[in-house]
């Protein structure tokens, strides 16, 4: 498969944020392009070293999390079709405090910092797109924020699973536990309490 199909997902992740972006403009961005696959388990970035790309998950699972005394705390995960990195490292130039693993092989379609601000250089939709993109991550930024300190556990799980409803399917429960910051026991009784709201009573005439 040649990279200018593996852009393709991408290419139309542009188009449905910016449909007036033109064919000559693509063209410019796809030539900085580049596409990295990853095995489960491994990093696309890890604490203590710079983040120096911004990546496009194609397809796979990623999960972001930070060591604290030791333990992992788990603040996100991320599916195809969307984009991560330790964007405080990206933008930054410092080296990252988060780790970003995968938990499904992966391919990703990647930027570096360097190019992509050549890209605003010479490309006027690329700024227009940068804008919209970090517009979405600091909306969901303020939500987890919002959530986190005024959502109950319960709230918390019921949300996460309507959002992102593959994620019982894709992730072991222990990380859905750390990324609540529950215990696994603990959270084996939230998911109960959940899965009997959802259970709808049977009429008997």
């Amino acid at each position: 498969m040649t990279d200018v199909y593996k852009f393709e997902k991408l290419k139309t992740y542009f188009s449905r944020l910016l449909p007036t972006m033109t064919e000559e403009s693509w063209k410019i961005t796809e030539n900085i392009l580049s596409v990295r696959t990853f095995k489960k388990g491994e990093f696309i970035a890890r604490g203590g070293v710079l983040c120096d790309h911004v990546s496009f998950l194609n397809y796979g699972l990623a999960r972001v999390y930070y060591l604290v005394d030791g333990k992992e705390k788990i603040v996100s995960f991320c599916n195809e079709l969307n984009y991560i990195c330790d964007y405080e490292s990206f933008l930054s130039r410092r080296p990252a405090h988060s780790y970003v693993q995968l938990l499904e092989d992966t391919e990703v379609v990647d930027i570096s910092y360097k190019d992509l601000q050549m890209l605003y250089q010479v490309v006027p939709e690329a700024n227009i797109l940068g804008r919209i993109i970090a517009e979405q991550l600091f909306l969901e930024m303020c939500n987890g924020t919002r959530a986190e300190v005024k959502d109950t556990i319960l709230e918390r799980y019921s949300k996460l699973i309507s959002e992102q409803p593959w994620l019982p399917q894709r992730v072991p429960q222990y990380m859905i536990a750390s990324y609540l910051g529950i215990t696994p026991e603990a959270f084996s009784r939230i998911k109960s309490r959940v899965n009997k709201q959802k259970e709808v009573p049977v009429m008997v005439d």
